[in-house]
């Protein structure tokens, strides 16, 4: 139903294939950054779900050359996946908490492989400003340019729970003024938040009612070394079901914009540092999962979307 495939929600891979023509993939890039909510610039101790890797990145070491990342990148998926073109992709922390002279030879020097055909930059809706939006929205003039905000929940109550450091309305702020530059943005959100079902799909609502672009949305889980490991191996707290999360993801989906792009639903890069949920990290499993209870509902996203 979507990008000439048979899945009934709008896949990035599939819709990046069906725009470029090619298989696309993201080269994942560590260019050493931090983050204010890790160095004690907003608070101590970061968000509870951050790990020391900076929320799950699979990058290279810093201690490689970008230029040396990206042709390592370009490589491994191309003999992996036969990936023919690329994004580069700076997920790992705050990837815009550096000034912005800095951040212009970073990304720069992302783009400089002749197969690069994009970029998509995570951040914080609080580590952004007009010169560094300026900045991404002159890149987006040559190439495919994202923006990945995190924001995990738009209930001011959650992001307080887990020591997000900004509010709801800082993320508003951050996303009107990016989509006045004409760039794309991907929203990620966290289910499993100790929300209530309605809670979470005010956040589907909302985030349907700004169009967004994009989005990721990930299952609460415990890492290793985390707070909310240490708060879930003393019994504070509890995850959801696979089945709950997979009823819970398609009802998300059905209020979503048919427009919005579906850049993640499931994960498989946790296996050696999880806590819990144990069954997280069966990617192909919830997928295949969520594909079966859209053809049991005979429904797709944007079924409940209305503009």
């Amino acid at each position: 139903m979507f990008n000439n495939t048979d899945k009934r929600y709008n896949q990035f891979s599939a819709y990046l294939k069906n725009k470029f023509g090619a298989k696309v993939y993201k080269i994942t890039i560590d260019a050493g950054f931090s983050c204010p909510n890790r160095d004690g610039t907003i608070s101590s101790g970061g968000c509870i779900f951050c790990d020391d890797t900076g929320s799950f990145s699979q990058a290279h070491s810093n201690r490689f050359s970008i230029d040396e990342q990206i042709k390592s990148g370009a490589e491994t998926l191309s003999k992996r996946f036969k990936a023919q073109k690329f994004m580069s992709y700076f997920q790992a922390y705050t990837n815009t908490y550096k000034p912005v002279n800095e951040l212009e030879k970073i990304y720069r020097q992302s783009l400089n492989h002749p197969d690069i055909v994009g970029i998509s930059i995570g951040t914080r809706p609080d580590c952004v400003d007009e010169d560094k939006l300026n900045l991404i929205s002159d890149i987006s003039k040559d190439y495919y340019t994202w923006i990945e905000y995190g924001l995990q929940s738009s209930h001011d109550k959650t992001l307080k729970k887990i020591n997000r450091g900004h509010d709801y309305d800082c993320f508003l702020r951050a996303y009107e003024k990016t989509k006045e530059k004409g760039i794309n943005v991907c929203v990620h959100v966290i289910l499993g938040l100790w929300e209530s079902r309605d809670e979470m799909l005010e956040t589907a609502q909302r985030l349907a009612n700004l169009k967004i672009d994009g989005i990721k949305i990930h299952m609460l889980c415990a890492l290793q070394n985390t707070k909310l490991a240490q708060m879930y191996e003393q019994g504070e707290i509890d995850f959801m079901s696979e089945d709950e999360y997979v009823n819970l993801v398609c009802d998300f989906l059905e209020i979503l914009p048919p427009e919005t792009t579906i850049h993640r639903l499931a994960g498989n890069g946790y296996r050696k540092t999880l806590v819990a949920p144990r069954w997280l990290g069966a990617k192909l499993d919830t997928l295949n999962r969520i594909d079966r209870e859209f053809l049991r509902r005979n429904s797709y996203q944007g079924i409940k979307y209305s503009s």
